[in-house]
């Protein structure tokens, strides 16, 4: 197999027997199992000159796990490096890498809050952005967004909202966000939503019944001589007028301005 990209020997002899290896729109991607995820750290710092790090994160895959993800680069030819591992959702786990790459403590701290990852080793894994007393982690995808039962989605002035005075449309609840019939605190109190009525099930009787699918309307077509609609509802028949004779004239005999005036035609 030969090398990927910029590495100057295979992914496989750098990284270990199950690592993969892309690159795409000049980005190094290297794929590698958990067990090998600080190795893979110190093989991109020592081995491929990646001294800088630039962040880590996650991404919350259903069916999958949480993929993280750490950005490095080398600065003198710039390359740059994605390096990628998958923790499984029942063991969100993994060493930290703080020892390998100092920086990368702020970004490990975010990611346990964000997602619920632990890192294995870390100096201080405290809360950084949310309140200490804060439940769960905001962005999973099975997060509930709890606030969004206890208080009106905002922007209410939008049509269908209250207060907006407008036709009321269909509302749709937002993702994350559950029905309050069914979760938070008004369960099981709200009334069913109303069935939406079948299309022309409201038609008022008298009216015109509603055309087949598939037939056009007749269009009713009325000639000149036989005049508009309103003429024939009053009784008249319309009579055309007849038509002017067309006067002709020679050149010998001139113009009618000059016929007019008496003077002879040249």
């Amino acid at each position: 197999m030969t090398a990927v990209g910029w590495l100057p020997a295979d992914v496989e002899e750098l990284f270990g027997p199950d690592a993969a290896a892309e690159q795409s729109y000049e980005v190094l991607t290297v794929d590698v199992p958990p067990a090998t995820w600080i190795s893979a750290l110190e093989t991109a710092r020592d081995r491929l000159g990646c001294t800088y790090f630039d962040w880590l994160s996650a991404v919350d895959e259903p069916g999958t796990g949480f993929r993280v993800t750490a950005h490095v680069a080398a600065l003198s030819p710039l390359r740059r490096l994605l390096l990628r591992t998958t923790v499984p959702h029942e063991a969100a786990a993994l060493p930290s890498a703080v020892g390998v790459y100092a920086g990368a403590a702020w970004h490990e701290r975010e990611t346990y809050e964000m997602f619920g990852i632990t890192f294995e080793g870390h100096p201080a894994l405290d809360h950084l952005l949310l309140p200490e007393n804060f439940e769960g982690h905001p962005l999973r995808k099975d997060f509930v967004l709890a606030a969004r039962v206890a208080k009106a989605w905002p922007g209410a002035k939008e049509p269908g909202e209250p207060e907006h005075g407008g036709p009321k449309r269909r509302q749709m609840l937002p993702p994350g966000v559950p029905d309050p019939n069914e979760w938070g605190p008004l369960k099981g109190q709200l009334p069913p939503a109303p069935a939406r009525p079948a299309r022309g099930a409201g038609r008022a009787a008298g009216e015109r019944p509603a055309r087949p699918a598939g037939e056009r309307p007749v269009r009713r077509t009325r000639s000149a001589a036989e005049g508009s609609a309103s003429q024939t509802t009053t009784g008249d028949e319309p009579t055309p007028a007849p038509a002017a004779p067309r006067r002709t004239r020679t050149a010998a005999e001139g113009s009618a301005s000059q016929s007019a005036s008496g003077e002879p035609a040249a």
